[in-house]
């Protein structure tokens, strides 16, 4: 795949808009690919308003059976709570059982030192309730999430029988009005592919374009959704040609690309049509 995605990939402009923080390895290989990487963070995440629920919980995450991580986000949001209070996250959890939405939020929790019971085989949270549907049931399901998440898994684990507490563990924002005058100025150099981690960051970049300009966008540049729920929120918007990638893992992501750029018809770097 390494020799495939780097001939692919050569030369091709392609924009990040995930949170500056979560993208350094992403940039990096996408830079030892032969790929124009540009950072074009479109959302960025902070903490809750009010943290008093957020700290009661992690000081009692031992009264849960399981906890469901549905994201990398969730975990450094609790890894970083958790260091600021004191409370050492992996002896608060060594009785909880932990479920992980794919591969790369399940690395991150086993760097945060916590111990992973079970990673979904569909990427996507209400896949990961529904593949441990016996093992919730009955069971109290602690689900630390975004502000904006769906509420597709809540109903899934309570239609299994969970008792579910939902947890705000940080909120997603929108970048400045400068820095959204910057990402114009960025986009203006055109683009090979655009990579969408969230449906918020569909949305930005959506208002950010407009919807005629995000539309010719789209078919100009490949629309690459990390995940099932950010491929829907592309088809909302209207976009047409969308690539999927498997899940958020890098190995992942530049296979999807790869795949993408070394069909005909898609080889032209930015700017440069056919002729």
């Amino acid at each position: 795949m390494v020799e495939t995605a780097t001939k692919a990939l050569a030369g091709k402009r392609v924009v990040v808009t995930r949170a500056a923080e979560q993208s350094e390895s992403l940039l990096a290989a996408l830079r030892e690919q032969g790929a124009i990487p540009v950072a074009l963070p479109l959302v960025a995440f902070a903490p809750p308003e009010d943290l008093r629920l957020l700290d009661d919980t992690i000081r009692n995450l031992g009264r849960y059976d399981w906890m469901f991580l549905t994201s990398q986000n969730v975990v450094r949001a609790l890894q970083e709570r958790s260091d600021f209070l004191g409370v050492p996250l992996a002896k608060t959890l060594v009785d909880v059982r932990i479920g992980a939405v794919g591969p790369a939020t399940a690395e991150s929790a086993r760097n945060a030192g916590l111990k992973v019971a079970y990673v979904a085989t569909r990427h996507q949270g209400v896949a990961l309730a529904e593949e441990l549907a016996a093992q919730v049931r009955g069971k109290r399901v602690l689900l630390p999430r975004s502000d904006r998440a769906s509420c597709d898994i809540v109903d899934t684990l309570n239609h299994l029988g969970a008792f579910v507490s939902e947890l705000t563990a940080y909120t997603t924002v929108a970048t400045s009005q400068q820095e959204m005058r910057t990402h114009e100025g960025v986009l203006r150099g055109g683009a090979d592919a655009v990579l969408f981690f969230s449906p918020s960051a569909v949305h930005h970049f959506f208002d950010l374009l407009g919807q005629a300009r995000f539309l010719a966008f789209s078919l100009e540049a490949a629309f690459t959704a990390i995940g099932p729920v950010t491929k829907s929120a592309l088809c909302e918007a209207g976009a047409t040609r969308i690539v999927v990638a498997r899940d958020t893992t890098v190995t992942a992501i530049l296979a999807a690309l790869a795949e993408f750029f070394a069909k005909p018809h898609h080889g032209l770097p930015a700017g440069v049509k056919p002729e």
